[in-house]
């Protein structure tokens, strides 16, 4: 039985059964050593599959009842497209969703597909700009969402002068090998684009900002030809 097989198995079995199931006795059911049902559970919780562990003598583990695996049928390109596409947002500021995305879909994809699919892969590089810090990753989009103004600690590009900026977030621009945040800039009373890796300090305020008509931001936006996302 191949890998991607066992696993939609695994779940109906789990569905089925009125008691928690051993991992001994999963292995002996399906053929295969009990550190392999380990980390095929493992790989279904990463792809959201609702299985819990119970210990104890009588423990097991058990599965909500209405819960089933949805396919995911990707041809070789497709999967492709979208573990590259994935693996570009490594050092975006959704790399941590990214790497989160990555996982389920190898937990549930065809395993005669993956190996090509992870060859073609291998053949792929990158040349990254520096990381931005934790706090840009984790803290900009929840910004952007909750139309906040942030206070920011800025570098120039020389890196010899540090600003303080207050900043409506408006939204997240890709430009060349770079990811940069874009809001209204108080200090310079415009839109401004700020470079993830040169922000040394972030914080989210507790203001609101009144929302900008969009011609502002599109204005400025449309001196480079950008594209949407969604």
């Amino acid at each position: 039985m191949r890998r991607a097989e066992r696993l939609y198995a695994l779940v109906d079995l789990l569905r089925g059964s009125r008691r928690p199931m051993s991992a001994a006795r999963l292995a002996q059911e399906f053929e295969v050593s009990k550190r392999t049902i380990e980390r095929d559970v493992q790989s279904l919780q990463l792809a959201g599959v609702p299985i819990y562990a119970d210990h104890g003598a009588t423990g097991g583990y058990s599965i909500l009842r209405e819960h089933s695996l949805p396919p995911l049928n990707l041809t070789e390109p497709e999967s492709l497209a979208v573990l590259a596409g994935l693996g570009l947002l490594e050092t975006s500021p959704y790399g941590a969703a990214a790497r989160r995305a990555r996982a389920k879909i190898l937990a549930i994809s065809r395993e005669d597909r993956l190996a090509p699919v992870g060859e073609a892969l291998a053949t792929m590089f990158v040349i990254d700009s520096p990381s931005p810090s934790e706090a840009a990753i984790s803290l900009i989009p929840e910004a952007v969402a909750a139309r906040r103004v942030v206070r920011i600690d800025y570098t120039s590009e020389d890196g010899k002068t540090l600003t303080t900026r207050d900043v409506e977030a408006m939204g997240l621009l890709r430009g060349g090998d770079s990811w940069m945040f874009v809001g209204w800039c108080r200090l310079r009373e415009g839109i401004r684009g700020f470079h993830l890796d040169r922000i040394r300090r972030l914080e989210i305020t507790g203001e609101v900002f009144a929302e900008r008509d969009p011609a502002v931001l599109a204005t400025d936006l449309s001196r480079w030809r950008t594209r949407r996302l969604g």
